[in-house]
């Protein structure tokens, strides 16, 4: 199969069809790290796997938002009336509820009598136009009372004015990545966690920062955005007693974080980074943050940067070369 896909474009391909095919098929070719990602997440919308009511196992991440679950992964699902294990990672847009509780009951658990392990993480995005009331947490907690599936825990927030997200996931997270949640999440340890992106309408604090340093200790890449206009707080206004400490930490993606995002972050005296050496940001906010890369409480955690994205190439000063040595 890969070396027909392979072997040259097909613009109109639409359909696959699969026969008689092993359980080492499915586990080399549907994966992020197949060579046939692009073809399977892009193109082909109607897919047919001829086994499937013999599988005992199924695992499906999508680290992409996609549209068409409904009409391809839920079919897809209720042809596998045999598994003993489902792993979902899913990030669902454009539909008009969320997915929780009830939904997992009705439409994914249903007669699945030898299913004895359901770990999941799914993510639904919708317009909040027309919602009857403001959805919360604990609203979506209350759909899984009725159902064995205790051990979960969800997120409800907006990330722009008209758009809520709704997460929810099996406890223990077994999952490196997490995405788009916001100020409010789980009092948890989300020990396997390398990868996060964090997105709310509210503006990040250091308290929350520091949360987030507490509950996931193991991250690496950590993506911001918060698109709050404010001006940036004055420079030497009282700091928390306690520092962030983000022992891991390789990648900080700050470029749609607002001003104070980026200063809680780069500030010594709040936020402890020692393995940081990758940083996405807008030159603009960087240059305010450091006081033209002359500022001392920021030094320390710019001086092992080896990568600097900054979107725009510039000409940039000797100070600024100084304050990055490693550029």
């Amino acid at each position: 199969m890969e070396c027909i896909l392979l072997a040259t474009d097909y613009p109109n391909l639409t359909k696959l069809k699969l026969l008689n095919f092993k359980k080492e098929v499915i586990l080399h070719y549907f994966t992020n790290e197949s060579l046939l990602q692009y073809i399977f997440q892009q193109q082909i919308t109607d897919l047919i796997l001829d086994n499937l009511p013999n599988l005992k196992c199924f695992s499906l991440k999508c680290y992409m938002k996609f549209k068409s679950y409904d009409n391809t992964i839920l079919p897809l699902r209720r042809r596998m009336s045999c598994l003993e294990k489902i792993t979902l990672y899913l990030r669902i847009e454009d539909r008009d509820r969320f997915i929780d509780g009830n939904y997992l009951e009705n439409e994914i658990l249903v007669n699945m009598s030898q299913l004895h392990s359901f770990t999941f993480y799914i993510c639904t995005y919708i317009k909040s136009i027309g919602l009857v009331h403001n959805l919360s947490s604990e609203d979506i907690q209350q759909t899984f009372i009725n159902i064995e599936q205790h051990n979960v825990a969800s997120i409800v927030h907006y990330i722009e004015p008209e758009q809520i997200v709704c997460s929810i996931f099996s406890i223990p997270f077994t999952f490196d990545r997490l995405e788009d949640i916001g100020n409010i999440f789980p009092n948890i340890i989300f020990s396997n966690v390398t990868y996060l992106l964090v997105q709310d309408v509210v503006p990040f604090n250091l308290e929350f920062f520091i949360r987030v340093a507490r509950a996931f200790p193991l991250l690496k890449t950590f993506r911001i955005f918060s698109f709050d206009s404010r001006l940036l707080c004055d420079l030497d206004s009282s700091q928390s007693d306690e520092i962030a400490e983000y022992r891991y930490l390789i990648y900080l993606d700050m470029l749609c974080a607002n001003i104070n995002s980026l200063e809680q972050f780069l500030n010594q005296e709040k936020t402890y980074v020692p393995c940081l050496t990758k940083l996405k940001v807008v030159h603009n906010n960087l240059r305010i943050v450091t006081n033209n890369f002359t500022r001392e409480e920021t030094r320390r955690n710019c001086a092992k940067i080896k990568r600097l994205i900054l979107m725009i190439p510039l000409v940039h000063s000797k100070d600024f070369y100084l304050y990055f040595p490693l550029l």
